[in-house]
């Protein structure tokens, strides 16, 4: 693979006593020919290439491929033999793919848990990859949310995704019982024949907790190798389950021999079609749960049985093509060296944990996925054109739209940029209240506002919806987090929906309309993250929205702000300690010594004696905290890191005639903190506030467009502000 060659440590070593000068000249003539040998290397790659290319490729159905002079048998025999020559990959060895074939791969994905995993597996294939993938998601309602929007958002060209509802398939399976803790889903790849599409022939099934160490079409590449009636490639198991000599009185599923692994399987779909696989294994569950009662591992304990009566069926994989890493397994076995893995698969339930003598390197080639930029794999495959995707035709043709002369051209690219998203990062449940009554916390926050969570959690007992702008190694520190602490560990109806970071900005209004999109509930209370509200604030505001019939009416119902400097404060648990601790100077009305403005209009003066809801104006740079209806106008995302995020969106509600109500029984107050990075590039740098003046500009333009002569007020308000 053009790969440089490595030299070893004892020849790369200046200082060690051997190393004299006559042993640099030959370590510099040795780099010299090495370089000499790549080259050649190269040319020859390249004169090979050209030769494939002229050569007439087999076809067969709706794939292509290029057969190598070396076929493989498959049995168990020459199998063995080649784990004891090692499993080096030999060039002349390894079948050739088409440039631009497309490789097809199936995954069963249910459950938040397991969408994180999906992106793992995927990551790591991409990684590697130089073809084109179709990847054949059977997922439940949940998986196909999350994984839908991921790869929307993620844009990888050369990627195609297309989803099958688990929930449809259990019906087919349901009446297997399985005590395997994969469940209903883990019986689902037993009926891929009849639910991916009739006319796909081949097939890659995936397990959710494989890592790719190689590239994906090598193993494609084996697919040419199966003789006669072999359907099924699979490598053997490499723990001691089948042989039933684990415990007294162990009695598994019938397999031959050791058996087979099922987290990798390839599947000849065309011909299992034809061989009647559907009522194949029906046949075999039915009449081995006759004894059994029930299956242990899954899918795989019927795959098995049904090999054990047809062994023709299997041809056996390498078992560096499924390394195995649950307890007490062989998999030590499958490699010489690390070059020799391929792919590795975590099948304990200890997942991380397991025993292994290699387990600390296999752990950080998985960490080293889990926390790669996904970003970075956006990248085009060189000589393989892309299917047409609008939403990326769409971006270019916005992004070549602007001019990139523009000193403000990095703000406006900003609004056009598509953040890859990852929804319910972890898992999430609410029940819906029966009064339509039931309103939601919606915020955004990155790394550093982490330590609010809990304290937010603790003063706010209704569900949360957050959107996180985190990197992905942040979003695994984010999990370890989470995973770390009771307080969010006892929370489920907390939805957090992460945002990649991608570019200079901080794009705050995105990530509040991401975490504002999924909320479950008809009513969002649009608050901050360095805010805490006040107790019990969640059921006072279920209360007033059916009191001020916010059902049937466009108001925007506020709720006062306040802050501490102190970072230590007792919190009053009433509106008389809150007053009381304003006249002594512990608290003050939000923003009261840098930007009165903004809250000004919420009339403090009245709300202290305030009894009753009462109304107020919208004034230039309002910015008060709302609780609002879901259907509200999103915030524009034009507006990013500091100033008039907010603002804005106020504007706009006033534009389409919300009615601002301020509540006289409710208060937030937000808790100091070190100041945002954005904040002081808005201080520091003079371009960033000449940029946002004229994008507040434009804003108030287009508002007068779309509102018209209700919108001048908006223009005159900001010129006499």
């Amino acid at each position: 693979d053009g790969k440089p060659v490595s030299l070893s440590p004892l020849e790369s070593q200046p200082h060690s006593p051997r190393y004299t000068a006559s042993s640099q000249r030959e370590h510099e003539s040795l780099e010299v020919r090495v370089r000499e040998v790549e080259e050649e290397n190269r040319v020859l790659r390249k004169q090979l290439s050209l030769a494939q290319g002229r050569a007439p490729a087999h076809r067969h159905g709706n794939h292509s491929r290029t057969y190598s002079m070396e076929e493989g048998t498959g049995d168990s025999e020459s199998l063995r033999a080649g784990i004891v020559a090692g499993n080096s990959s030999e060039c002349g060895q390894q079948p050739a793919v088409e440039k631009c074939e497309t490789i097809h791969v199936a995954i069963v994905c249910a459950g938040y848990n397991a969408s994180r995993d999906v992106v793992t597996l995927v990551k790591s294939v991409l990684f590697h990859r130089r073809n084109p993938l179709h990847f054949h998601l059977i997922a439940d309602a949940i998986a196909k949310q999350i994984l839908a929007t991921l790869f929307q958002t993620w844009m990888v060209p050369a990627v195609r995704i297309d989803f099958y509802d688990a929930d449809e398939l259990k019906s087919e399976v349901s009446w297997i019982p399985n005590k395997h803790y994969s469940g209903i889903y883990g019986l689902m790849k037993l009926v891929l024949t009849k639910t991916l599409p009739s006319n796909l022939e081949r097939v890659i099934v995936l397990d959710t907790d494989i890592t790719f160490a190689t590239d994906i079409a090598e193993l494609w590449a084996v697919f040419h190798k199966f003789k006669g009636q072999q359907v099924l490639g699979l490598v053997e198991n490499q723990s001691d389950w089948y042989l039933g000599n684990l415990w007294k009185n162990h009695r598994p599923w019938p397999a031959l021999g050791r058996g087979y692994n099922t987290g990798v399987i390839l599947l000849l779909l065309d011909k299992l079609r034809k061989m009647k696989w559907e009522q194949m294994w029906r046949l075999t569950a039915e009449r081995e749960l006759m004894s059994m009662l029930s299956t242990s591992l899954a899918d795989q304990d019927i795959f098995n049985a049904v090999i054990k009566q047809n062994p023709f069926l299997v041809y056996q994989l390498p078992c560096f093509w499924n390394v195995q890493l649950s307890d007490h397994t062989r998999s030590e076995q499958c490699y010489r060296d690390v070059s020799d893995l391929k792919v590795i698969h975590w099948n304990s339930p200890k997942k991380l944990r397991v025993k292994n003598k290699h387990v600390e390197f296999f752990r950080n080639l998985y960490l080293t996925f889990l926390e790669y930029d996904g970003n970075l794999l956006r990248r085009e495959l060189f000589g393989c054109p892309s299917e047409a995707d609008v939403n990326s035709e769409n971006l270019q043709k916005q992004l070549s739209e602007l001019d990139e002369d523009d000193l403000c051209y990095e703000f406006r690219r900003e609004r056009f940029t598509v953040h890859r998203t990852h929804l319910y990062f972890l898992h999430y449940e609410y029940e819906p209240a029966s009064d339509n009554t039931d309103v939601t916390l919606v915020a955004q926050l990155s790394m550093d506002r982490l330590q609010m969570l809990e304290a937010i959690c603790k003063h706010w007992e209704g569900p949360i919806s957050l959107a996180l702008y985190l990197s992905d190694a942040e979003a695994q520190q984010f999990l370890r987090y989470a995973q770390g602490s009771e307080v969010l560990m006892s929370r489920h109806n907390v939805g957090y929906h992460i945002v990649y970071k991608e570019g200079q900005f901080y794009p705050v209004n995105l990530l509040r309309n991401v975490a504002m999109k999924h909320i479950s509930t008809p009513y969002m209370f649009l608050s901050d993250i360095d805010f805490l509200p006040m107790y019990g604030l969640y059921e006072y505001l279920r209360k007033s929205v059916i009191q001020l019939d916010l059902a049937n009416t466009k108001k925007a119902l506020i709720v006062p702000a306040f802050e501490t400097l102190r970072y230590r404060l007792s919190f009053p648990k009433s509106k008389a300690e809150l007053l009381s601790m304003l006249d002594m100077g512990t608290l003050f009305t939000f923003r009261y010594h840098v930007w009165t403005k903004g809250h000004a209009p919420t009339n403090f003066a009245k709300w202290r004696t305030a009894t009753t809801p009462y109304r107020v104006e919208w004034e230039a740079d309002f910015e008060p905290y709302v609780i609002v209806r879901k259907d509200c106008p999103e915030y524009d995302r034009r507006f990013v890191g500091f100033g008039w995020n907010k603002v804005a969106h106020i504007m706009e509600l006033d534009a389409q005639e919300y009615e601002f109500t301020v509540l006289p029984n409710a208060y937030m107050i937000h808790m100091p903190h070190a100041p945002s990075f954005d904040i002081t590039k808005f201080r520091s740098n003079k371009q960033y506030r000449i940029c946002l003046k004229t994008l507040k500009e434009e804003f108030q333009q287009d508002m007068s467009r779309h509102y018209g002569f209700a919108a001048l007020k908006y223009l005159t308000a900001e010129n006499n502000s």
